[in-house]
């Protein structure tokens, strides 16, 4: 079975295992290669501490690709990335340890047969495989022959219960069929608004019974939170950044490092709109050119929005085959038949972005940002074991505050709805709900880098208001109650006319809106959250009544556009989503079935050994 294996899946084996052992220079992890130090095991299959010290690099390269932020180790737990690590190579443990149980294994042909397609391991000349170079680049790596070969052969056997997880996975066709339609399938329909200002018998106003009725059967709308009153410390990378220097080499290599950040090569602002063949879209093009119709008018036509047929601005290159005619457009306009990857399309360009240079100069101080910024989170997690012992010490908050520049000493009356400063954090957040009056406070890591602790000094339990101290909110509450209500009943009045068809939105002298190829994605300004949702329940010729939070919509639906399941964009979106579905199955498949072998195995952890992993990362 493994020797069916598409080359992709080859390919995609040895770039994972050759970038990453490739990665681990830079973070110390190559010392555990050698000492064969275990973190632990599952069943009888030990987790080697350079594995999961790769697993860790792994996982800060990834964040590091998506931000460009080196986090600390201390960063990385806080976020669960080493978690994330640990969890990954226990799954590696139970498949291996499975695998051993029953004997499964690839055979030394395969082994060598992938260690022969490694890219990497072939001689740049001839490209056939290269023994000097294969060594080399396990060298580089901190490894030898046996240590890669057992590791691969290891990762080729796992291959093996994954395909047989994966093997027996499709997507119905009805599921995606259903689930396209239910994405692109849109609504005409029309709409007016009658607001407050329309009522034509205003209710009375409330009286004392009315307002005490209404205060008693809603008690938590006027019961003030818990308030906690909080003393902090806060460290942030701004802070300490202030109080850095940056030096010029540094700054112009970041620069000459990010060529496509300061300097965009010209591109163009770009619609596509793709058909099943050729002569569809040769016929379409024909169409607006004869003036009979509008790439809009084709758009709508199809079920489409301008959103989905949107491809912003793109390069020429970025464009394929279609880049060379669009960018030989002089003026916006539309352009077709041209190949895509999904299919025969017509393009409109609607804009030409010009190349863009920034100099080193006018960047600077963004660079200067930049790399303080990082310094300055690695000088702050520098901080944290010093900080660490002086709290362990007895040391309060407001003696730290004044031991490091730059560190805010504050204080804070706490309720979950707090959102200002500091209180911005969920991580700030999340302490502040757990602790309690008496509580030691402890350092902790901010998602930006910076650090914080608290310590709660007083706590004010929840209390309802007195209908006194609330009567103005309640009388308005209650007011506007009443108002909404005798609206929606002027409103109802006018529904046997509007569906005779006798009065029209229009002649009833509402100003009415009509909404052509919306969806459910779509958002109308002016109209209540649910709007739309609201108009996807209702059936083609139906009125309803959707209240506001000042008015009533009245609505229409003219009628309900089914999606287009044959067009070529439809086939291709369907096959994504029986894609993505299956690899999300089969992903839940693999985690289920390795959380099963360890239950059954048993897991071991040694945690002196992992602490010793995370104390090699920076």
């Amino acid at each position: 079975m493994a020797s069916k294996a598409p080359s992709a899946s080859r390919s995609f084996i040895w770039i994972i295992l050759i970038l990453v052992m490739l990665g681990l220079g830079g973070y110390g992890a190559t010392n555990f290669g050698r000492a064969r130090a275990s973190i632990g095991a599952v069943g009888d299959t030990e987790i080697d501490a350079g594995q999961y010290a790769r697993a860790i690099t792994a996982n800060l390269r990834a964040i590091q690709s998506q931000t460009g932020q080196n986090l600390t180790i201390a960063q990385a737990q806080s976020l669960g990335l080493t978690q994330q690590a640990l969890s990954q190579v226990l799954a590696a443990a139970a498949f291996d340890e499975e695998a051993r149980r029953i004997g499964l294994s690839v055979g030394d042909e395969r082994l060598r047969a992938e260690i022969l397609s490694i890219q990497a391991f072939q001689d740049p000349v001839s490209g056939t495989f290269s023994r000097d170079q294969y060594e080399n680049a396990l060298r580089s790596a901190g490894m030898n022959v046996k240590e890669f070969e057992a590791s691969l052969r290891a990762d080729l056997t796992r291959s093996l219960f994954r395909q047989a997880l994966n093997s027996g996975i499709s997507t119905p066709e009805s599921f995606s069929d259903a689930l396209y339609g239910y994405m692109r399938e849109t609504r005409d329909f029309s709409w007016a608004r009658l607001d407050l200002t329309a009522l034509k018998d205003p209710p009375e106003s409330p009286d004392e019974a009315a307002l005490a009725a209404w205060y008693e059967s809603r008690p938590e709308a006027y019961t003030l939170p818990e308030i906690k009153h909080l003393t902090y410390i806060w460290l942030t990378p701004e802070a300490m950044a202030a109080r850095l220097e940056v030096d010029e080499a540094d700054l112009r290599a970041l620069y000459d490092s990010h060529p496509e950040r300061y300097n965009q090569p010209e591109r163009r602002l770009v619609e596509r709109l793709a058909f099943a063949s050729e002569a569809e879209a040769r016929a379409a093009m024909e169409a607006i050119e004869a003036g009979e119709t509008s790439f809009d008018d084709l758009v709508a036509e199809r079920g489409f929005t301008l959103d989905d047929v949107d491809l912003g601005d793109k390069t020429e290159s970025a464009l394929g085959e279609a880049g060379p005619a669009i960018f030989a457009m002089e003026a916006p306009g539309v352009i077709g038949p041209l190949p895509s990857l999904v299919g025969p399309a017509l393009f409109r360009m609607n804009a030409i972005l010009s190349a863009q240079h920034v100099p080193f100069e006018e960047a600077r101080e963004e660079l200067r940002r930049e790399l303080a910024g990082e310094s300055a989170r690695n000088a702050i997690a520098e901080l944290i074991p010093e900080l660490d012992d002086q709290l362990a010490g007895g040391a309060t908050l407001e003696e730290l505050a004044d031991s490091v520049a730059g560190m805010e000493l504050g204080s804070l009356a706490w309720d979950p709805s707090a959102s200002e400063g500091i209180a911005a954090y969920g991580k700030f957040q999340e302490s502040a709900a757990r602790m309690g009056e008496g509580d030691f406070p402890e350092l902790d890591v901010l998602a930006d880098g910076g650090i914080f602790a608290m310590r709660v000094d007083r706590i004010d339990p929840p209390r309802l208001q007195t209908l006194e101290e609330v009567r103005e909110q309640v009388a308005a509450a209650v007011t506007h109650d009443r108002r909404m209500k005798a609206l929606e009943e002027q409103a109802r009045a006018l529904l046997p006319e509007l569906e005779s068809g006798s009065e029209s939105l229009s002649t009833l002298g509402l100003a009415e809106v009509v909404e052509e190829g919306r969806s459910r994605s779509d958002a109308i300004e002016g109209t209540p959250p649910d709007m739309l949702e609201r108009v996807f329940e209702m059936e083609a010729g139906q009125w309803a009544l959707i209240p506001d939070r000042d008015g009533v919509i009245i609505v229409h639906l003219a009628a309900v556009i089914p999606s287009d399941q044959q067009s070529g964009e439809a086939l291709a979106i369907k096959a994504a989503i029986a894609g993505q579905v299956a690899r999300d199955i089969g992903l839940d498949l693999e985690s289920a079935f390795a959380a099963a072998l360890q239950e059954q195995a048993g897991i071991t952890l040694n945690q002196a050994v992992i602490n010793a992993v995370h104390s090699q990362f920076p």
